[in-house]
């Protein structure tokens, strides 16, 4: 098939449990070409992730997912080239402060229902300065309250679940236009997680796209074929840019491999060449 690529990685700058060098030889041994880190809500892992690419002959693209108002949570892809990804460093830092103060909420909230977990335990789990729920349910599961992260959301994490708490979050064209005017390339992540028939999902995508949304994450982990294809339709429909990755996080999500997804992910290197070029085009460069 030619060169493989995964856009869609996580490190321990935010809730994965490989360091971003280290995600970065791993996907080099897992035989990619290129991967992009697109971390929740941070690029901090971005310069090492470069660093290490550099040293083993691994193409990194520089990248964020974050979060926007919508039920259920959608979730946007930023994509960015030649630096640009400096320009949102100062809007992550209010989504960070965000997180910050939900946190402390939940693990009083899991006090309550008989818990004997810390911020302190939270924080130090977390090995970067985003802290998330994924690190809360990870001492949950080390203390032996839950069997797995997954058990930690199904049962008190998850939306509607006894601890959960919403954090503050842009509306979608606030997200697509921050990733914009940032230099970014806006893509719509995993559209099957917002559980929309084929006809509310069309209406759905054609507003974003009124907002500037460049992308759809068409190529997903867990999607089913039928789901590819329509996602596929979609981006060709609304001359968007079809993406596709894992959402790996190492052993947060051990079931998922780095480019491989459940076993049967193959992401082309075109995909990213037709990213670049988009770039190109937009920027006048």
């Amino acid at each position: 098939m030619g060169k493989l690529i995964d856009l869609h990685t996580h490190s321990t700058a935010s809730d994965g449990s490989l360091t971003p060098r280290e995600l970065v030889r791993h996907a080099k041994n897992m035989g990619l070409s290129a991967i992009a880190l697109t971390d929740h809500d941070t690029i901090d892992g971005i310069e090492e992730a470069f660093d290490e690419g550099k040293k083993v002959g691994l193409e990194v693209i520089a990248g964020l997912e974050i979060s926007v108002e919508y039920n259920p949570e959608m979730h946007m892809l930023g994509y960015f080239f030649n630096d640009t990804y400096k320009n949102i460093t100062k809007v992550l830092e209010g989504l960070i402060k965000k997180r910050d103060e939900r946190n402390p909420k939940i693990v009083k909230k899991l006090n309550e229902l008989g818990f004997d977990i810390t911020m302190e335990e939270v924080t130090s789990e977390a090995r970067g300065k985003v802290i998330a729920r994924p690190h809360i349910a990870r001492v949950l599961m080390k203390k032996g309250y839950v069997k797995s992260i997954q058990d930690a959301f199904e049962r008190f994490l998850g939306a509607d679940k006894p601890a959960f708490f919403p954090k503050s979050k842009f509306t979608p064209e606030e997200g697509i236009k921050e990733i914009l005017g940032a230099g970014g390339i806006p893509v719509l992540a995993h559209p099957i997680y917002l559980y929309l028939n084929q006809k509310r999902l069309d209406k759905l995508v054609k507003e974003l796209v009124s907002y500037g949304l460049k992308g759809i994450e068409a190529h997903y982990v867990d999607n089913t074929n039928d789901d590819t294809g329509n996602l596929l339709r979609l981006a060709i429909k609304y001359d968007l840019l079809a993406t596709g990755g894992s959402d790996y996080h190492g052993s947060l999500k051990p079931a998922i491999e780095i480019g491989k997804g459940r076993g049967n992910l193959k992401i082309p290197y075109d995909i990213l060449e037709k990213m670049k070029a988009v770039y190109q085009f937009s920027s006048g460069t």
